[in-house]
């Protein structure tokens, strides 16, 4: 409970709330989305915490590294991984082609582009439809952030000891299948299908003040900096319930990922996979006259 109160960040934009029908050329689509990420290995890795551990070991003037530490570390980094929270998005399509449109998206603090392609079914609209009520694309999205939300975790307190900074780059291929409720989604539409997330992340710790004994010596503990990478698969659903030109959309995304292998500090290392739930709902509007 006390990571969802105190985490407010930046969560890994990787919804897929898009219909398989792309927007008409000359047209436009519009949206809000409110919704969560809800990652389980970071929720269980944050959850091992304690707040008054973090409290105290602040306070000291000097820190050896333990098992308290070492929690505190993978937390920071199970949560760079997969940043767990509330999430908060707006966004805005365009038809550029008679079967591609392009979007741009600002995604709890991310920005986020993404083109879509359309193979399958019609590309007319409600005024000039086309035959058959089934649409299939694929589509390509790049987001990339970084570690400002550290500020937003209880972990703060631990900053200055730890130096902890994290730049992650995730590029989403989403199939997307869709069945219309009337001509051309004139009356919403009903969508699903798989979705392949590749993340990379560079992250790293540069520590003040925290030191290792080893034997009869004290010596500080060394900094690091890493690459690494990891794959995600996930399926989604969404729905468009409306009329023509307004429609609420509810969507739900499941990811599995195995993270991988990450060293952290004083030659440490941990595995991290899990299972990753976005839910969310939004309000979407259709304007613009095409072309």
């Amino acid at each position: 409970m006390v990571l969802f109160v105190s985490v407010v960040g930046c969560t890994a934009p990787r919804a897929v709330i898009n219909s398989g029908k792309v927007t008409a050329p000359g047209r436009f689509k519009a949206g809000v989305n409110f919704g969560g990420n809800i990652a389980t290995e970071p929720i269980g890795q944050l959850d091992d915490i304690a707040k008054s551990a973090v409290d105290a070991i602040a306070k000291r003037d000097s820190v050896y590294y333990d098992d308290e530490v070492e929690a505190a570390t993978k937390g920071l980094l199970a949560y760079a991984l997969d940043p767990v929270g509330p999430t908060f998005d707006f966004y805005i399509r365009y038809g550029v082609a008679r079967r591609v449109d392009v979007g741009y998206k600002y995604a709890s603090g991310v920005h986020v582009f993404d083109a879509q392609y359309q193979f399958l079914g019609p590309t007319g609209t409600p005024e000039n439809p086309g035959e058959g009520d089934w649409y299939g694309s694929v589509g390509l999205q790049y987001a990339g952030q970084s570690s400002e939300w550290i500020d937003n975790l209880f972990l703060d307190k631990l900053q200055p000891l730890l130096q902890f900074t994290a730049k992650r780059r995730d590029y989403t291929v989403p199939l997307i299948f869709t069945k219309s409720f009337g001509v051309e989604e004139q009356a919403g539409s009903v969508s699903f299908g798989a979705v392949y997330n590749r993340t990379s992340i560079e992250y790293g710790f540069e520590p003040g003040k925290l030191f290792e004994r080893y034997g009869g010596e004290v010596e500080e503990v060394n900094p690091l900096m890493e690459e690494n990478g990891f794959s995600s698969y996930g399926v989604f659903a969404n729905a468009r319930v409306g009329f023509k030109f307004l429609y609420v959309v509810p969507a739900l995304t499941v990811y599995y990922q195995n993270y991988g292998d990450y060293k952290l500090l004083n030659n440490a290392s941990y595995s991290f996979s899990g299972l990753t739930f976005i839910p969310s709902i939004g309000l979407e509007a259709r304007f613009g006259k095409g072309r």
